[in-house]
């Protein structure tokens, strides 16, 4: 039986670290779902690390995924994660939670490591798990990240996940304890600082997980949704990768006896806890860019799509456009050779970004050639638009926090690709690893 035995799908881990001298600028390296249209991104981070030990050794950034040389890359992660294990480049911590700091934009946010029981997850629309997904789940986006899991030896989270605890009882009562000191460092490309504390006392544990169990409290939670099944963890951002973790958990198990079953360390996934009403978590929107035909043609196409799926639709020229909800949604567009929106009556999804999204996958589904990257910051699109070889760009309005929750609870997932917490560089960069073999 494990220690710290719990009802809400909670492992403490051991977490490996690099050694303590280690350069931690140069080992922590953003998200790989990241600047996904922007390889030069990672041309310079791989040119600020050098020969350093880092985490840029133990992933591959999805802005390589399908291109020559994926093989060999995702081999060579395989090797390296065992190289660092066997000649000590990595540590193994003592078991707890590490509490984290992060500044970055001007806000900063805490959170809390520790590893979450892929049985308790199910992502399906309506799932009434303890853990489950906020968005929809684009199944044929795991095979690609499963086939560098399969086999890995250790994982490395980038996944943040949202707990509602607005008397802020699970976190933050333990800010400026006294803990020690795992890393205190700045972050590459304008990521911020950062600064993780290990959290090992018995105590301390056996107070973050009685405060977790009670918000999963029965009664508490229908006084707050209703008879609804209590949602305990809400994927903020990575779900994918937790997804990932759940498709390779469930290919060992096949292969496992019952009691195997029960602790085998891959049935966990290492993930970032942060609350809600935190006030440094900000939402941000999720833009769009679509690649694979004509400008002109797309916007004609759109308009036709969008029509056929809602209500009318009139696509109106100008320049600085918001998206808009409501009866009426409001979608901006930016091409090479112009900008304007597209006004949707009677739609039939009830955020703007919903009814986009429906007619972006029609478009993939019946347009051969067309793509759709997401990106973060509005920037980003205008500059992506101005190239030939970009179709369309749009630009879409952040949620709020608060709507997240209940949304999930009284309606299941939000539009894929609703919300991010930060743009790129306030993503979670990953630092702890820990072994799952």
């Amino acid at each position: 039986m494990q220690k710290y035995c719990n009802s809400v799908g909670v492992l403490v881990p051991s977490v490996m670290l690099p050694k303590e001298d280690a350069d931690f600028s140069k080992w922590a390296v953003v998200a790989c779902d990241q600047f996904t249209s922007q390889p030069e991104y990672w041309a310079a981070a791989r040119k600020y690390i050098g020969d350093a030990p880092t985490t840029l050794d133990l992933f591959l950034p999805e802005a390589y995924l399908g291109k020559e040389g994926e093989t060999e890359r995702i081999k060579t992660i395989g090797d390296n994660m065992r190289r660092y294990m066997d000649e000590g480049i990595v540590r193994t911590l003592p078991q707890g939670f590490v509490l984290v700091k992060r500044s970055v934009a001007g806000n900063t946010r805490y959170g809390l490591i520790l590893a979450l029981d892929l049985e308790q997850y199910d992502y399906s629309k309506g799932s009434t798990t303890l853990i489950r997904a906020t968005e929809g789940t684009i199944v044929d986006r795991i095979p690609p990240r499963l086939r560098i899991r399969e086999g890995a030896p250790m994982e490395l989270p980038h996944i943040l996940v949202l707990i509602d605890d607005p008397k802020r009882t699970v976190i933050e009562p333990h800010i400026g304890q006294e803990m020690k000191k795992l890393y205190d460092t700045e972050l590459m490309q304008d990521g911020g600082h950062i600064t993780g504390w290990l959290m090992d006392s018995d105590k301390d544990i056996t107070a973050v997980l009685d405060a977790l169990t009670a918000l999963t409290d029965k009664a508490a939670f229908e006084q707050k949704y209703g008879d609804h099944a209590p949602l305990l963890f809400a994927m903020g951002d990575g779900n994918h990768s937790f997804a990932t973790a759940k498709a390779n958990w469930e290919k060992i198990k096949a292969t496992l006896s019952d009691s195997e079953r029960e602790n085998h360390p891959a049935r966990y996934c290492l993930v970032e806890i942060e609350n809600v009403h935190d006030e440094g978590i900000v939402f941000e929107p999720i833009h769009r860019v679509v690649f694979g035909m004509d400008s002109e043609e797309a916007v004609d196409w759109l308009q036709k799509k969008m029509q056929e799926l809602n209500g009318n639709v009139t696509v109106i020229e100008g320049s600085n456009l918001e998206a808009k909800g409501g009866d009426i949604h409001i979608i901006p567009y930016i091409t090479n050779r112009s900008k304007g929106a597209f006004v949707v009556e009677q739609p039939t999804a009830q955020l703007a970004v919903g009814t986009l999204q429906n007619a972006i996958d029609a478009m993939i589904k019946e347009v051969k050639g067309t793509e759709v990257d997401y990106i973060h910051g509005a920037d980003v699109v205008e500059e992506l638009a101005k190239k030939n070889d970009t179709t369309i760009g749009f630009t879409l309005p952040a949620m709020e926090k608060s709507e997240l929750f209940p949304t999930v609870v009284f309606d299941g997932a939000l539009p894929r690709k609703t919300f991010s917490m930060g743009e790129a560089n306030e993503k979670r960069y990953y630092l702890e690893c820990r072994r799952i073999d």
